[in-house]
């Protein structure tokens, strides 16, 4: 279900069928994303756990399904005061859409 900004949102479930957090973006990757950067960030991009995230857009019965990992990073040199020195970087990759039976 698309809001009135463009935005739709997407449900994070669980293992069980939980929807414990929503994250709202424009398309479900950029939710996708915002849910992977929550992960705990590996040392590296090539050390970080691959977890799986299950996204149930809202309003519907499809649910995204992605690959999502998280690392520590070294924040750029034109940084804004306000960020710190250590930041967390996240990636995707989708796995494929399934529709739900309930």
């Amino acid at each position: 279900m698309v809001r009135e900004d463009g935005k739709r949102n997407f449900a994070l479930r669980e293992s069980g069928g939980d929807e414990s957090s929503v994250f709202s973006g424009n398309t479900p990757r950029q939710a996708a994303l915002k849910a992977a950067r929550r992960l705990e960030p590996g040392s590296s991009e090539d050390d970080a756990e691959r977890v799986e995230l299950r996204l149930r857009e809202k309003g519907t019965d499809k649910v995204h399904i992605y690959d999502g990992w998280a690392w520590e990073e070294t924040a750029p040199d034109d940084k804004p005061d306000w960020m710190p020195s250590e930041i967390t970087e996240a990636n995707v990759s989708k796995k494929g859409i399934e529709h739900l039976d309930e």
